[in-house]
């Protein structure tokens, strides 16, 4: 059977976004590397939406490759797994790479063996009925691998009365620099496929849509040519930040709206990651939990930008230093990429199941002066949920929380277009995610 993609349909795309520098030229023809066995890592019992795991090892345990370390502790929850094999040196609170919130994490030494747990190994699993499959992602720690780290196993169970119909698998990866799903496409395009028929066999949906960026064309036709057998679709994508967003991506590709304060399963549609569908493969596959990622390591301030296979809680020093380490002065490190990761202030925090990117940017790529308010409405243009972020700007700093919030400030999903348009370099992003902080606070205590 042919490909299903036709390079004559017209691109899709969504109202508003911006056009940043792709900046993905130093590392979108590399090949993914593997990165050594750190000799300790630091697995926090978060790292992914909702409650964190339950720590059921304890200082001494020996511990393999995989083997269960945290337990789901709620209803929206992930387990959490050993991403090398040895000795639990500790568990402790230690701040969260991304947060700063103390929380607990299991520190192991590793043995240098990477001894795998007696439990992975490759099976058929074509026998097993859908509330088994959810239940091995449950147990293998699958989450969300395009950012917002979502338990996968919850997005594959929506409730009785909001019946899915659409499946798009997201391979946008629109942020600047980032290139780790694109090599992912290039490179295990049979097993993301089979990741993602698993996943539309529990949904139920026959209407699966595999969606790229058309400055990708090499992942377009490779993964159209692995899915060309398959029944699942190909489109092609205008670029634009940001286009792999949930939201703008249902808005372009299906022209459905999720409501305000909704999720796409309200609008019969589940988003999945192209990373996500290759972990679900490996989880079903070969029982292998998610304890290890591909992320990109690059920026005008590392020596040798790269993509690499790295397990989660390796501290990023051990990434800078395989790149060659630092080629500038540092101005800024970024767990993810330069529109919505989050800065932080070492490089001795480890890698998450959601690091997308290890971004080190140079003094002059971060150094700039707030100016005011000329009211050009270049934000408003820009903002891709059709907000008004100047006048949100401006209640936020008056401390009119509520009035923010009536005019949908929780709406917001800090992409960041907003600040990249601002000629007076308005740290916007900022006041909105302060604002859903407290707002968040203040309705916990009602």
């Amino acid at each position: 059977m042919g490909s299903r993609y036709n390079s004559r349909r017209p691109m899709l795309t969504f109202r508003g976004g911006v056009h940043p520098h792709e900046s993905k030229e130093g590392t979108e023809h590399k090949p993914v590397e593997v990165l050594p066995l750190p000799a300790r890592v630091f697995i926090p019992l978060s790292q992914h939406t909702g409650a964190p795991s339950k720590a059921v090892v304890q200082k001494g345990s020996e511990v393999k490759t995989g083997t269960l370390i945290g337990e789901p502790a709620g209803r929206i929850s992930a387990a959490t797994h050993a991403s090398v094999s040895g000795t639990v040196a500790e568990i402790t609170d230690l701040p969260h790479p991304l947060t700063g919130r103390r929380g607990p994490t299991v520190v192991i030494d590793s043995d240098g063996t990477d001894t795998p747990d007696d439990a992975i190994k490759e099976r058929d699993y074509s026998g097993f009925a859908n509330e088994q499959i959810v239940e091995t992602l449950r147990l293998s720690g699958v989450v969300g691998l395009g950012g917002a780290a979502f338990p996968t196993y919850f997005k594959l169970t929506p409730p009785k009365e909001k019946p899915i119909d659409t499946l798009l698998i997201n391979g946008c990866e629109c942020e600047p620099f980032l290139t780790a799903d694109h090599r992912l496409m290039l490179e295990h395009p049979a097993e993301i496929v089979e990741g993602v028929a698993i996943m539309s066999r529990v949904l139920g949906v026959k209407n699966v849509l595999i969606v790229i960026e058309d400055n990708k064309p090499d992942a377009v036709k490779v993964m159209a040519d692995a899915a060309s057998s398959s029944g699942f679709k190909v489109k092609k994508l205008k670029t634009k930040y940001p286009q792999g967003a949930e939201k703008q991506l249902i808005k372009a590709v299906i022209r459905r709206e999720v409501p305000s304060g909704g999720l796409p399963m309200d609008v019969g549609c589940v988003v999945q990651n192209v990373g996500t569908a290759l972990a679900v493969h490996d989880a079903l596959r070969y029982n292998r939990p998610l304890y290890e990622r591909v992320t990109t390591v690059t920026g005008p301030a590392i020596s040798e930008p790269k993509n690499l296979r790295v397990r989660v809680g390796t501290p990023v020093k051990n990434l800078i230093d395989f790149c060659g380490g630092y080629s500038a002065e540092v101005g800024k490190l970024v767990m993810g990429g330069p529109m919505m990761g989050i800065a932080v202030s070492t490089d001795e925090v480890p890698v998450l199941k959601g690091t997308s990117g290890v971004l080190v940017l140079d003094r002059p790529a971060t150094v700039f002066a707030e100016h005011d308010c000329i009211r050009c409405g270049r934000c408003i243009e820009a903002c891709p949920m059709g907000l008004a972020p100047l006048r949100l700007n401006n209640l936020i700093r008056r401390g009119k929380l509520e009035q923010a919030k009536a005019e949908h400030v929780k709406d917001c999903i800090e992409c960041g277009c907003c600040a990249f348009a601002c000629p007076a370099k308005i740290r916007l992003v900022h006041q909105f995610k302060y604002a859903k902080s407290e707002l968040a606070a203040m309705e916990r205590k009602q």
